[in-house]
This record gives structure tokens, sequence and C-alpha cells, in this order.
């Protein structure tokens, strides 16, 4: 069987190389390309068409979810492994959404990442423990009524918490006094709350003021 051909997708050189180094060490790993951005990582996927992706998320020009889905839209079969220092949600599902394999930080250790890398190219789906307990906690929480309000309705109703007037809510978010109006009615229908006052205590309770 020959050796897996692996990619690197980051914007820090030393992190390449470092990686580089290791994986290169092991008698079943190969790193075949480097790539400096999410950008140039699309390219290059096309280019040398690795077995194994190694992406970092947060680069100039394209990020790695985005340069995930793209390669993935024309190489459905290609593994794809998220490194990264981040642990938010806005990172974790967008990333998990786009149709990688796994999600592990950069504080694993280096035979964990090459023992990761091994198992997404046999078919295998990896998810560091820290990022399996955010998809548990997410898939576990209870819906609340703040969910289905707009980021505009929230920034509102941040005002409102403030005890701020329609008029200077207008002023503050540079917005129209009939657009206020409107979402502070969608507001109060939304947290089935009868009107601002218990709008107002409903957003200190939750800590959205």
């Amino acid at each position: 069987m020959g050796k897996i051909a692996l990619m690197l997708v980051d914007d820090h050189e030393m992190v390449r190389l470092g990686l580089s180094s290791y994986l290169n060490m092991q008698d079943d790993l190969e790193v075949v390309a480097e790539a400096v951005d999410g950008l140039d990582g699309v390219l290059k996927a096309k280019q040398y068409q690795p077995d194994v992706i190694l992406m970092d998320l947060v680069m100039d020009k394209m990020d790695g979810i985005e340069a995930s889905k793209t390669i993935l839209q024309d190489n459905p079969e290609m593994k794809i492994l998220i490194l990264t220092s981040f642990l938010d949600d806005e990172k974790i599902f967008p990333a998990l959404e786009a149709g990688v394999k796994g999600y592990i930080l950069k504080t694993s250790q280096a035979v964990e990442i090459a023992d990761s890398v091994r198992k997404i190219a046999q078919g295998q789906d990896v998810i560091s423990e820290s990022v399996r307990q955010k998809i548990y906690e997410k898939q576990h929480a209870q819906p609340t009524l703040h969910d289905g309000l707009t980021a505009r309705e929230s920034e509102v109703l941040k005002e409102i918490a403030k005890g701020l007037s329609n008029q200077e809510i207008s002023d503050a978010l540079f917005i129209s006094l009939k657009t206020v109006k409107t979402h502070v009615s969608n507001i109060l229908a939304k947290l089935q709350v009868e009107d601002r006052t218990q709008a107002a205590i409903y957003a200190i309770k939750h800590k959205i003021s």
C-alpha cells in the first residue's frame, strides 16, 4: 500500500514546517503540497489531488471553511481534517456542515495528528473530545424564545433593555422610527411579552443586555 498523500493549508510557515517535518518522518505519510491560504489550497488540491488535507480555519484571501466547501464541491471524495486553535461554535459547526471529516486542535500531540490523518484516510471521522463536548452541548441545549430574533431585533432589544425610547433607538442604530416600531412589535410577539418593560426584563434575565 502506498503512502497517504497529504496537503497542509496554513498561513503560518512555522506550523507548516513543523507538521511537514514530523509527518514526513512517518513511514506511511507524505506531505505532497503546502498552501499558504484557502485560495492557494483550492488551487493546489486540484493540482496535487492529496488523499487528506490538513486545513487551518482563519487565513487571508479565503478561510478554511470556504476553502473546504469549494474543494469538496469539486472533489467530494477528498478528505479534510480541520487543524485549528479555535473552539467556538461559529467555527466548529460551519466547518462540520461544510463536510470536513475531522476537527482537532493545534494543541494536539503530533502523534495524535498523525493518527487522525490515518483514521480519516481509512474513512473514519475524527473529532477531538473538546469539540465533541461542544456538539453535545448544542444538541442538548434548550431552545429559547430569543433564538428566533434576527440580528437587528437583538440589537433593538439590547437598547430596550437600556431604557431607550424608540426615537433614541432610531438615533443609536441609524434606522427610521418606523423601522424601530416594527422591530419592537416583532420582538414583543416573538418573546411572548406584552410590553417594553417585560421585554427589558427578559433581556436582562437572559443576559442579552
